[in-house]
C-alpha cells in the first residue's frame, strides 16, 4: 500500500520544493501520492510548475545516465516548454 501525504499550506516554495525533495529521497515514499493544498491558487499554480520542472529534469538525468551520458549536463528547461508537454 503506498503512502498518501498531504501539505496543507503548501504555498512557499522554497519549503515545499525542500520538503518534496526530502521525502521522496526515501525509497519506501518514491510511489506515495502527494497532494498539495493553499488558500492562494496562484502561489500553489506557481509550485506546481515549479514542481513540473524538477520532475522534467530528473526524467532528462535518468535518461542520459540510461544512455551512457553524463547526467550532470541535464538542463532546467523553461516553463513554456514543460508546461506543454502532453500527458
Amino acid at each position: 500500500m503506498s503512502a498518501k501525504i498531504a501539505f496543507i499550506g503548501a504555498g512557499s516554495v522554497e519549503f515545499t520544493k525542500n520538503l518534496l525533495g526530502d521525502i521522496l529521497s526515501f525509497p519506501e515514499l518514491a510511489d506515495a501520492t502527494i497532494a498539495l493544498h493553499d488558500i492562494d491558487q496562484e502561489r500553489l499554480d506557481a509550485i506546481g510548475v515549479e514542481l513540473d520542472q524538477c520532475y522534467d529534469l530528473l526524467r532528462q538525468r535518468q535518461a542520459r545516465r540510461e544512455f551512457g551520458q553524463d547526467p550532470d549536463e541535464a538542463q532546467l528547461r523553461p516553463p513554456e516548454i514543460v508546461e506543454r508537454y502532453q500527458q
